[in-house]
């Protein structure tokens, strides 16, 4: 170990600073100020965490060596394994492959991880295609940003968030998630947490009645739902239910979360939204209140 711990540290001197570092450690300084901390302090720790994760990221040796040296629980559960980077004028993309690491199921953490690779490989390629396309008519306008969000992370429950954004003559975000049971080593579904597909009308009711509670507070909301006047879309657009593998993640507070990308429930400008679906709801058909409290 001394001897690993000793190439840990000239790693760690050669590693290059990231250039960006100087922005970063402006931003930190203009957050909000909070007692006790200091210049010295903020630069440090900003430093050290930038150090850190361009070490893990660039050097297999560095990435070896702190994995191999003993930790008080698994610190690094979601890194980003690879990142692709293009910047030519009008097309631009990037694009951020997690990994999950730790799992004590390997067949689980090699089936997500392999998923993540495969996905933006075909991302980057379906971009690289459709840019070279766009060249030989004449060039044009694409941004594809991609990338992932730990939404939960606690001693059982991991929820990972993964967002692709393409931009061309508008914006248009799509979401996907994986929940994971970290003490059972399974990956969740809706359906698995529910004892019936009751769950499916119920939740649905329930997300109608924030639709209208939130466009009734701020004018600035539009859902399309039923009972929305004025809206200029066919009924057959109108969100009526939510599918049985609706997107959704536990949040930290043990709640339910429903998600939607944009453009499925209400105009470009909302984005994709969210609805946090109160426990007193579904807790009849829940499985159990293991996930959801």
């Amino acid at each position: 170990m001394d001897k690993k711990l000793e190439l840990l540290r000239d790693e760690y001197k050669n590693i290059p600073i990231p250039a960006e570092l100087d922005t970063v450690v402006q931003k930190a300084l203009n957050q909000p100020k909070k007692p006790r901390r200091s210049y010295k302090w903020v630069v440090g720790t900003v430093a050290a965490a930038a150090i850190f994760i361009v070490g893990l990221n660039t050097s297999p040796t560095f990435a070896k060596t702190m994995s191999e040296i003993p930790v008080v629980g698994n610190v690094v559960k979601v890194f980003t394994f690879k990142d692709y980077h293009f910047d030519d004028k009008n097309f631009n993309a990037h694009i951020q492959t997690p990994k999950v690491k730790n799992l004590e199921n390997k067949q689980l953490e090699s089936s997500l991880n392999q998923k993540y690779v495969e996905e933006n490989r075909k991302l980057y390629k379906e971009f690289s295609k459709e840019m070279k396309d766009l060249k030989k008519q004449g060039g044009g306008h694409l941004g594809v940003d991609s990338g992932y969000e730990v939404k939960t992370d606690n001693d059982q429950i991991l929820s990972i968030e993964r967002y692709v954004t393409k931009i061309q003559a508008s914006s248009d975000t799509t979401l996907t998630f994986d929940t994971i049971d970290k003490k059972k080593q399974i990956l969740l579904t809706l359906p698995i947490l529910f004892k019936n597909d009751q769950y499916i009308d119920l939740i649905s009711e329930n997300i109608k009645d924030q639709m209208h509670q939130q466009m009734k507070k701020d004018s600035n909301k539009i859902y399309w739902v039923s009972g929305k006047r004025d809206l200029d879309i066919r009924p057959e657009e109108m969100f009526n239910k939510i599918s049985a593998n609706q997107n959704f993640y536990i949040n930290k507070n043990h709640k339910l979360v429903i998600a939607f990308n944009q453009f499925d429930v209400a105009p470009g400008y909302m984005g994709t939204v969210e609805f946090v679906i109160p426990t007193s709801v579904i807790s009849n058909i829940l499985v159990g209140n293991e996930y959801i409290k």
